[in-house]
């Protein structure tokens, strides 16, 4: 039945775009709550001295530390290093030698680390002259974190939001919730990439043709939001994620004792899908919430002009948020500084993270902004 729903949900929205794609109607355009604040000299001039001061901080550390400058290296070892510690945890974890909770929250953690190395990937930091390299690592972290987009359809779209972070049409944050109002719905389609895309699928649509009607979608864009329909969970998302409904399905049966399929049966199936959900699956569902959580929040909505570094991002780095952080590498303490200076590793931003902290404090970035949370992550703070 989930197969069948989603398999003409997909032909519907493709049947929809390629309709907005052919039409030359002129529609209503979307509406921000806001009109973008606009980008002032002054700004332009604060941007140039945090990117100056970044780039120097940057530079400072590979003076210091001799091996950031081997670059191509320390990305293929993280790669490795990431495998074999879950691949360890695994061979311990089916022996009966390691307890289900460690196994996922290790797992949580070091895909995590996976996560920013195909952030590097799609930014291509290493292996800039073997795309063959590229390619094999790319894949790797995918199948390490089977709920996420196809990475190299990503690679787009992630372009595209630092093009237009903040707006209607920066898809890959909208994607994972940013500038929803806080609800129970928000709440659940947080870690889940299929829920946030189906509870929305008619507002989805209408804002796609509306922001094509008004020129801020182009025709390449379009193509690709057809191509990420189609292909942007395959072959490994759809299926997981569908294994993952299964599982949950078949347990809370078992649990609270309804036979609706022979028991014996749903306890084989259970059975069989346990390496899959707790070694590959449920921690990138637990990943993906702590993630989708920090970075909705912390990248501002609605009231953002493109090329605005200065107000798409807020650091996000409350006490409270560290649980989250653990399992997404510290994203909200790092992430604004990669908006700044995008050709730098992950591992760097950590390494400045203090220095790029001072810089952001004095320039007046915003840090821990909770209010909105409530704002639907505006940034102004007069909504």
């Amino acid at each position: 039945m989930v197969r069948i729903r989603y398999c003409s949900l997909g032909v519907y929205l493709n049947k929809s775009l390629q309709f907005v794609t052919a039409s030359n109607k002129r529609l209503n355009v979307v509406a921000y709550l806001t009109d973008p604040m606009p980008l002032t000299s002054i700004d332009q001039e604060k941007i140039k001295r945090i990117t100056s001061a970044l780039r120097n901080e940057h530079d400072r550390l590979r003076s210091k530390y001799k091996l950031l400058k081997f670059q191509d290296i320390l990305g293929l070892s993280i790669l490795l290093l990431c495998i074999v510690s879950i691949g360890f945890a695994s061979m311990y974890w089916l022996k009966g030698q390691m307890s289900t909770v460690f196994l996922v929250l290790w797992v949580a953690f070091w895909t995590s680390i996976l996560h920013e190395l195909e952030h590097d990937l799609i930014h291509g930091l290493y292996f800039k002259k073997s795309k063959l390299m590229v390619n094999l690592m790319t894949l790797l972290v995918w199948i390490f974190r089977p709920l996420t987009l196809n990475p190299w359809i990503r690679k787009y779209w992630h372009h595209h939001h630092h093009q237009h972070s903040g707006k209607v049409i920066d898809i890959e944050e909208r994607g994972v919730t940013n500038g929803e109002k806080w609800s129970l719905k928000r709440l659940i389609m947080t870690p889940d990439l299929l829920f946030s895309f189906m509870f929305r699928c008619v507002r989805i649509i209408r804002e796609i043709k509306a922001e094509y009607s008004a020129h801020r979608l182009q025709a390449k864009d379009m193509k690709m939001l057809r191509k990420t329909l189609i292909f942007g969970f395959m072959p490994i998302g759809i299926p997981a994620y569908l294994v993952f409904y299964v599982w949950v399905i078949f347990k809370l049966l078992l649990a609270f004792d309804v036979s609706i399929f022979n028991e014996d049966t749903m306890i084989w199936w259970c059975s069989a899908l346990d390496p899959i959900v707790y070694i590959f699956i449920l921690p990138n569902y637990i990943r993906q919430f702590c993630l989708h959580f920090i970075t909705s929040n912390m990248h501002y909505y609605g009231d953002v002009a493109d090329g605005d570094v200065v107000r798409q991002t807020q650091v996000l780095n409350a006490w409270w948020t560290w649980p989250f952080q653990l399992f997404c590498f510290n994203f909200g303490s790092t992430h604004s500084i990669h908006h700044f200076v995008v050709n730098e590793p992950f591992y760097t931003r950590q390494l400045s993270m203090k220095r790029a902290h001072e810089v952001f404090r004095k320039e007046g970035i915003k840090f821990n902004d909770i209010g909105s949370f409530f704002r639907g992550n505006r940034y102004s703070e007069s909504i």
